[in-house]
């Protein structure tokens, strides 16, 4: 679907200048708490001010699917990225038929690493999400391999926060059964180093390359971008 990902984009001048970077999708932020969220007119001047060639995807916390589906044929949208919680409050958490319920939009699922355990499988619970997506009648095309975060925070600190994901748990834990992009923390002097590690099929940022919260910064995005492909020409072919 996608291999470089700048997500929380929040102008269409931000939106060009990620185009000619080379990164081929942007996320847009449709959580009301986020300081990177879009309203509906905004997100569809953004998007149809781009390229067609970049990849538009709706990212949203606990919403109902036919708010989503709204939303995504109106603005143009490729993809929906859910990002709530496996389960809890309805505003936070995202279950497992929503895949089914958005087609014919793909759907790229934010995961976590649990806790550590006795159990060394620390992805345990999304691949239960992602059982149960298939068992409803539709599997996730992506997974977002995210930061942690607690139950009780605010959705709209679901991501962009800028924590680091323990990389060497991530390679040490089996592949999931979907394609996985990489997220949490990455930035221009990391995510090489992040790639090689992990094997991600894919990298997502947004924090890492801002001025501000929501302002994309030009020179980092192209440095992110060039070390992103600099990390993937050099991964190993399993």
């Amino acid at each position: 679907m996608f291999q470089v990902k700048i997500c929380g984009v929040t102008s269409v001048e931000d939106a060009l200048m990620i185009a000619s970077s080379g990164a081929d999708a942007i996320g847009l932020n449709f959580i009301p708490s986020s300081p990177r969220c879009l309203d509906l007119k905004r997100a569809t001047e953004i998007s149809k001010n781009i390229p067609t060639d970049i990849v538009r995807i709706g990212v949203f916390v606990g919403r109902p699917s036919d708010e989503m589906l709204m939303v995504a044929k109106q603005i143009g949208l490729d993809a929906i990225q859910l990002h709530g919680l496996f389960d809890g409050s309805p505003e936070k958490s995202d279950p497992p038929w929503r895949c089914d319920e958005l087609q014919p939009f793909p759907v790229i699922r934010a995961v976590r690493l649990d806790e550590p355990s006795v159990d060394a499988d620390r992805l345990a619970t999304a691949r239960q999400w992602i059982d149960a997506a298939a068992a409803c009648g539709c599997l996730p095309a992506m997974a977002l391999l995210d930061a942690s975060v607690s139950c009780g925070v605010n959705a709209g600190e679901f991501g962009g926060t800028g924590n680091i994901i323990d990389w060497k748990a991530v390679a040490r834990i089996p592949t999931l059964s979907v394609p996985t992009t990489l997220a949490g923390g990455l930035t221009p002097d990391n995510v090489t180093a992040a790639i090689q590690l992990t094997q991600a099929n894919a990298v997502d940022t947004a924090s890492g390359v801002e001025s501000s919260p929501g302002h994309k910064d030009s020179d980092l995005v192209r440095r992110f971008v060039d070390a992103a492909k600099q990390g993937f020409s050099g991964q190993t072919v399993v």
